[in-house]
């Protein structure tokens, strides 16, 4: 392994923002979120159908997988994410489930798939944890790995709805680093889908939560 590669697979912030709370993650997630609503609404915008191949990035400990997986079993799931610890979490939950889904990691660099694979790619409470440079490349990675025509859905902190979402959001930013979740905070993440190349991209909604406003976005890569 040169360098470099250890430089990009180091790079990366844990689920809670420090590598020793990763295994807290689901019940911080269940306390400081109304869970079941905000993954099943991610899930409803998704709408998986048979047949179709369906890619999350950053899977973290499997929930959505386990929910899409169960709504849609004759479509094919698969997920990337760059965290080994939260692989092996996914795994265990997803195979209690007996469910069948493709995990893999990643160093941080090119997407392991070819080129326009994935009828549809989703993301959730990924994008805060990245630097600027990095959204702009797993965006245009995403953008790269759906077949044209094929529809992004996002689920991730956006520009807060009243100053007490901005206010409470604070606390995620401590632990996730002001650097990364500015752009979040501002709104900018449509700006970042348009730059990637997508089209029609929008929010399609929100959700106030004990922490800040969760929100929804879409976009289609154009077809040709």
């Amino acid at each position: 392994m040169n360098h470099d590669e250890h430089k990009s697979e180091k790079k990366f912030i844990p689920a809670l923002g420090y590598d020793f709370l990763t295994a807290w993650y689901d019940a911080t997630i269940r306390i400081t979120m109304p869970e079941k609503k905000f993954r099943n609404e991610l899930i409803n915008r998704l709408k998986p159908e048979p047949l179709e191949q369906i890619f999350e990035f950053g899977y973290g400990t499997g929930a959505n997988l386990a929910i899409a997986s169960s709504r849609s079993p004759n479509s094919s799931f698969f997920g990337l994410d760059i965290d080994p610890k939260v692989r092996e979490i996914a795994f265990s939950k997803l195979k209690g489930k007996d469910i069948l889904v493709e995990l893999q990691l990643y160093n941080g660099d090119i997407f392991p798939y070819d080129d326009a694979v994935f009828d549809k790619a989703y993301s959730c409470l990924v994008f805060h944890q990245l630097d600027d440079e990095t959204k702009a490349h797993c965006l245009r990675e995403i953008y790269r790995v759906l077949k044209p025509g094929g529809k992004l859905i996002i689920g991730d902190w956006g520009k807060a709805k009243n100053r007490w979402m901005r206010t409470v959001f604070y606390t995620v930013q401590l632990l996730d680093g002001f650097k990364t979740t500015t752009a979040n905070v501002k709104g900018l993440l449509p700006d970042y889908i348009r730059e990637a190349g997508f089209t029609d991209v929008k929010q399609t909604g929100f959700i106030n939560t004990h922490i800040g406003t969760f929100c929804y976005y879409e976009g289609i890569k154009i077809k040709k």
